[in-house]
């Protein structure tokens, strides 16, 4: 796994060709597309079919027919802001990765229930950071955190280099590429 997850929100389709380019030209090879707009799907199947070599994923999936969806669009990895049963035992039936949010211990241990062993840390700043996720591993050890939501350019290499993170995620990525992008 990239240790850079960019959190893409396309509004329109059109948007897509800038954001992807950005993030390649960034060396980011990974994209959550999320689940918030009407172009989501669309934008999932068109990064896919047009950037094959990048890694497209759907974010923000909060049932099984939006997973059903993204995978049929071409998702490689589904997130969620929270854990969704339904969600997981779609994304095991198609034998595609599931990360979905768990910020206590009994979300933890239902994901462990289900066989999932990374998961998101979503909002992080909100529910204590690194230092959260440090305590939370000491009983888990068998689990990775990707931390989104208060991750920045400011604490990020903290957090990667807790080796109980496989991965940062965030909109900050997407911002700081398109922002780059722009200076050439």
């Amino acid at each position: 796994m990239e240790k850079y997850i960019p959190v893409v929100v396309i509004k329109e389709l059109g948007e897509t060709d800038k954001i992807l380019t950005a993030l390649k030209d960034a060396g980011i090879q990974t994209a959550e597309i999320t689940f918030r707009t009407a172009c989501a799907a669309q934008a999932i199947e068109y990064a896919c079919k047009k950037y094959p070599e990048m890694n497209i994923g759907a974010g923000t999936v909060i049932n099984a027919k939006q997973c059903e969806a993204a995978l049929k669009a071409g998702a490689q990895f589904i997130v969620s802001p929270g854990l969704s049963v339904a969600v997981a035992k779609c994304c095991r039936e198609n034998n595609v990765p599931y990360y979905p949010g768990c910020v206590t211990p009994t979300e933890i241990m239902q994901a462990l229930g289900l066989g999932i062993t990374t998961v998101k840390f979503f909002p992080a700043g909100v529910y204590g950071g690194l230092k959260a996720l440090k305590t939370l591993a000491e009983p888990f050890p068998q689990i990775k955190f990707i931390p989104t939501g208060g991750v920045d350019r400011n604490n990020m290499d903290e957090f990667l280099a807790f080796d109980k993170v496989e991965a940062v995620g965030g909109s900050f990525l997407v911002k700081e590429a398109l922002e780059k992008m722009e200076e050439k």
